[in-house]
């Protein structure tokens, strides 16, 4: 099992690590996930996801304390991705912010939650 931590954006809030097992992929995101860092997050999984045995993506959000709307673009994009090569996203440690943003953003509809 590798684990590399790789720093997206800039400070220690923004710290993106993964784990792959097999065909699962799960990246641990921490702080804040707004429009500054959502660009080189989505560039580092972008790059993770050319893996094509990779088709269940699990994001870790325990770390997490705000998203806006470019992080809910961020989680569709990588769900469109992944479909289209019969794979799925899940979501785990929703702080209880970041499940309602989920819920009233209706990404429950696409995207699993893990207990």
């Amino acid at each position: 099992m590798e684990s590399i931590p790789e720093h997206c954006g800039e400070g220690n809030d923004s710290m993106l690590s993964y784990e792959k097992h097999r065909d699962r992929l799960t990246v641990r995101l921490n702080g804040e996930l707004d429009h500054e860092r959502v660009g080189p997050i989505r560039a580092e999984l972008d790059a993770l996801l050319c893996d094509q045995k990779v088709k269940h993506l699990i994001l870790e959000l325990s770390g997490v304390s705000f998203m806006d709307s470019s992080a809910i673009g961020l989680v569709i994009g990588r769900y469109k991705a992944l479909a289209r090569r019969g794979g799925r996203v899940s979501v785990a440690g929703t702080s209880p912010r970041v499940d309602r943003i989920f819920s009233m953003a209706g990404l429950y509809t696409i995207v699993e939650k893990l207990a």
